[in-house]
C-alpha cells in the first residue's frame, strides 16, 4: 500500500490498455477530417511528427516517473524540479487538459450516436459520464478491467479496417501531397498532438502501478508504438479512399471510409470501434485527471477535501466526483476549442517534462535515482523542447493567448492560496546553488526522494541500515596524513565506546586487536574492540584525495571503521556481508567520491539494492490502517 491508501494494482497489460484507450479516440475517429482540411494528404506526416515528438517527451517522462512514481504524475515531478508555483499551474492545467480530452471523447460519442439513433442523444452521453464517474469511485481495478476488454475489441476492429481497406486506396487522392505547404503540415502536427495526450495520464497513475521500474517503460512505449502505427496507417487508408472532397467535411471519417469498401456492415463496425474508443478515453480521463487533484491536495495546494481517499474502495472520491462534474460541463463547449486548448496544455506539459530531466540531472541531487534513463542526454531533451516551441508557434496566436490566460489564472490561484500554505524546496534551487557557489538549499527534497525510493523499491530498514543512519561521518576534503586521521578517529570513537585510543601501531597491523583490510582498491574496512560487550557502531570515512594507509595498495577513498563489542561478533559478520553487497555496485566508488554531504554518503548505503530480512515500516499516514495501530518492529 502506498501513501493515503492508494493500492498498487496496475500491471503492464493494464498500463498498456489505459494508455492506448486514452490516446485512441477522437484523435483518429474525428480529427482526420479536420486535420486533412488543414494539411491535405500530408496529414499522415503530421500524425507521424506528432508521434515522434511525443516519443521523445515520453522517454523523459518515463525517467521522471521511475524516479518519482507518485500520484499526480507530471505535476509531482514538475513541482519537485521547478517549484510549487510552476507545479501548481501545470497540475491544474494537466487536470484541465485530461478533462478536456475526455469531454472531446463525449462529443465523439454524441456525433456517432446521432448516426445510429433517431433522437437527441445528449442525455445518454451525460448518463455515460455519470456511469464512468461511479465506475471510478468503485475502484481502480474495475476501471482498468473495463479498459482491457474494450481496448482489445478496439485494436481488433482497427486492424480489420487497415487490412481490408489497403487494397482500395487510390493514389490520385494523394495529389497534390502538400496543397497548403509544409508550414501547414507542422501546424497540423500541433493540432493533432492531442491525439497522443493519453500518455501523460500514465504518470498520474504511477503510485498505483506494480513494479513501476519495469511496468512503466514497457507499458508506455509499447502503447505509443502501437498507437502511432495505427494512426498513420488508418489516416493513410482513409485519405486514399475518401479524397479531399469527402474527407475535409467529415466528422466521422473512419466510418465513412469503411462504408466505401465494406458497406453498411463495415460502417457500423467502425462506428462501434469509434464509440468503444471514446468510452475508454472518457473512462481513462476521469481515472487519471482525478489523481492531479489528489496530489495537489496532499501538497496543500488545494483544499484537504480533494486529498481524501475512500477507506474501503481506496479511490480519491471527492477528486473523482469533481472531475466527473466538470467533464459534463465541458461537453457543451465547442469542439475545435476543446482540441486547441487540450493540445496547448499537453505541449506545455511535455516541454516541462524535458526541462525537468535537465534540471534534476544538473542539480546532482544524489537521491534522484531513476531506474530508466532517457538516452542521448541532453540533446534529446533540447531537440524535443525546440520541437514543442515550433509547434506552439505554428498552432496559432489565438490558442497561445488562451494558454497564457490559463497560466495566469493558475499563477493567481497559487499566489492567493498555495503560496501561503507551503514553501517547498525544489531542484532548480540546487542548480542555482551550484552556479552561484552559495548554499541556498536544505535537505528536504533529498529526504522526500529517499522515502520515494524506499517505497518504489520496497526497501525496508534492517539493523545494519539503522546503524548506518546513526553513524558518524568523517569527511576529509583536504589531503590527510595517517596521524591526522588517527586524531579524528580517536575523537569520534572514544565518544562511542572505544576500548582504548588507537595508535600508529594499530594502523601498521602490529596490534592484533585492530584489523584493517582493503577489500576493493581504494575501499577498506577496519575493526576495533569496544569497551562494553553490547556496543556495535561504525564510523564512515571519506577522503576525497585518498588516504595512504599501511597495507593498502591504492589510496583509500572509503574507510568503514567498525567498533565491535564482545557480544556483537555474529552481527559484525552479518554487517560486513551486507556492506560487501553494497560495495559490489560498479558505480559505488564514483557515487561515494561525488556525494554532496554526510547524509548523501549514508543514503548510498541505506538505499543500496541488497538482501534484507525485515518488513517495511508503516508511514505515519498508514498507521490508522494497521489492525492494532501500532508500529511494526524492524528486526
Amino acid at each position: 500500500m502506498t501513501g493515503n491508501g492508494l493500492t498498487k494494482r496496475l500491471g503492464v497489460l493494464e498500463i498498456f490498455c489505459i494508455a492506448v484507450g486514452a490516446m485512441v479516440s477522437s484523435g483518429i475517429f474525428i480529427l482526420p477530417g479536420l486535420a486533412h482540411a488543414k494539411a491535405g494528404p500530408a496529414v499522415v506526416v503530421s500524425y507521424f511528427l506528432a508521434g515522434c515528438l511525443m516519443g521523445s517527451a515520453a522517454l523523459s517522462t518515463i525517467e521522471l516517473v521511475t524516479a518519482m512514481p507518485k500520484a499526480g504524475g507530471d505535476y509531482f515531478f514538475i513541482a519537485r524540479a521547478m517549484g510549487p508555483a510552476v507545479g501548481t499551474v501545470m497540475g491544474l492545467l494537466s487536470w484541465l487538459a485530461l478533462t478536456l480530452k475526455s469531454a472531446f471523447a463525449l462529443v465523439g460519442i454524441w456525433a456517432f450516436a446521432e448516426k445510429i439513433f433517431p433522437f437527441d442523444t445528449r442525455a445518454v452521453v451525460v448518463g455515460l459520464a455519470v456511469f464512468f464517474t461511479v465506475l471510478n469511485l468503485w475502484g481502480t481495478k474495475s476501471s482498468s478491467l473495463f479498459q482491457v476488454i474494450f481496448v482489445i475489441v478496439l485494436l481488433s476492429l482497427m486492424s480489420l479496417f487497415v487490412v481490408l481497406g489497403f487494397p482500395h486506396v487510390r493514389i490520385r487522392n494523394y495529389e497534390p501531397f502538400t496543397p497548403y505547404g509544409w508550414n501547414a503540415v507542422l501546424a497540423t502536427a500541433g493540432f493533432v498532438f492531442v491525439s497522443y495526450g493519453g500518455l501523460i495520464q500514465i504518470s498520474a497513475l504511477a503510485e498505483e502501478i506494480k513494479n513501476p521500474s519495469r511496468t512503466v517503460p514497457l507499458g508506455l512505449l509499447s502503447a505509443l508504438g502501437v498507437t502511432a502505427a495505427a494512426y498513420c496507417l488508418m489516416v493513410f487508408v482513409t485519405s486514399g479512399i475518401l479524397g479531399s472532397e469527402s474527407l475535409d467535411t467529415s466528422l466521422t471519417p473512419i466510418s465513412d471510409a469503411a462504408w466505401v469498401f465494406m458497406g453498411r456492415g463495415g460502417e457500423m463496425a467502425l462506428t462501434v470501434a469509434a464509440m468503444t474508443a471514446f468510452l475508454t478515453t472518457a473512462n481513462a480521463g476521469i481515472l487519471s485527471a482525478s489523481r492531479y487533484l489528489l496530489s495537489l491536495s496532499r501538497d496543500e495546494l488545494l483544499p484537504a477535501l480533494f486529498g481524501k481517499v475512500h477507506p474501503k474502495r481506496k479511490t480519491p472520491a471527492p477528486a473523482v466526483i469533481t472531475t466527473g462534474l466538470f467533464l459534463i460541463g465541458l461537453f457543451f463547449v465547442p469542439l475545435e476549442s476543446l482540441v486547441k486548448m487540450a493540445s496547448m496544455v499537453i505541449l506545455l506539459t511535455q516541454a516541462l517534462a524535458n526541462a525537468c530531466v535537465i534540471i534534476l540531472r544538473e542539480s546532482r541531487i544524489h537521491n534522484y535515482q531513476p531506474t530508466f534513463k532517457a538516452p542521448w542526454y541532453p540533446w534529446l531533451q533540447i531537440a524535443s523542447l525546440a520541437g514543442v516551441v515550433l509547434l506552439i508557434v505554428e498552432i496559432g496566436l489565438e490558442t497561445f493567448l488562451i494558454g497564457l490566460v490559463f497560466i495566469a489564472a493558475g499563477l493567481g490561484f497559487f499566489w492567493f492560496y498555495g503560496r501561503v500554505k507551503q514553501e517547498r524546496e525544489y531542484a532548480l534551487l540546487h542548480v542555482l546553488s551550484r552556479l552561484s557557489a552559495r548554499k541556498v538549499v536544505r535537505t528536504a527534497l533529498e529526504s522526500e526522494l529517499k522515502e520515494i525510493i524506499r517505497e518504489r523499491d520496497e526497501l525496508c530498514l534492517d539493523r545494519f541500515d539503522h546503524v548506518i543512519e546513526g553513524s558518524e561521518v568523517i569527511d576529509l576534503v583536504e589531503p590527510c596524513s595517517p596521524e591526522a586521521l588517527l586524531d579524528r578517529l580517536n575523537s569520534v570513537l572514544e565518544r562511542r565506546g572505544l576500548e582504548r585510543p588507537l595508535t600508529m601501531a594499530d594502523l601498521n597491523g602490529e596490534d592484533p586487536g585492530v584489523k584493517f583490510v582493503e577489500i576493493f582498491p581504494g575501499i577498506g574496512v577496519a575493526e576495533a574492540g569496544a569497551s562494553r560487550p553490547e556496543v556495535f557502531d561504525v564510523v564512515l570515512v571519506r577522503s576525497r584525495e585518498g588516504l595512504r594507509l599501511p597495507g593498502a595498495e591504492a589510496p583509500v577513498h572509503a574507510l568503514f571503521f567498525f567498533l565491535v563489542g564482545s557480544d556483537e561478533q555474529d552481527f559484525h559478520l552479518k554487517a560486513v556481508a551486507a556492506l560487501a553487497q553494497v560495495l559490489q555496485d560498479p558505480k559505488f566508488d564514483i557515487r561515494w567520491r561525488h556525494a554532496r554531504n554526510a547524509q548523501a554518503l549514508k543514503d548510498i548505503i541505506v538505499l543500496a539494492d541488497r538482501r534484507r530480512v525485515c518488513s517495511l515500516e508503516p508511514r505515519p499516514w498508514e498507521m490508522d490502517t494497521l489492525p492494532d495501530a501500532r508500529p511494526r518492529r524492524v528486526p
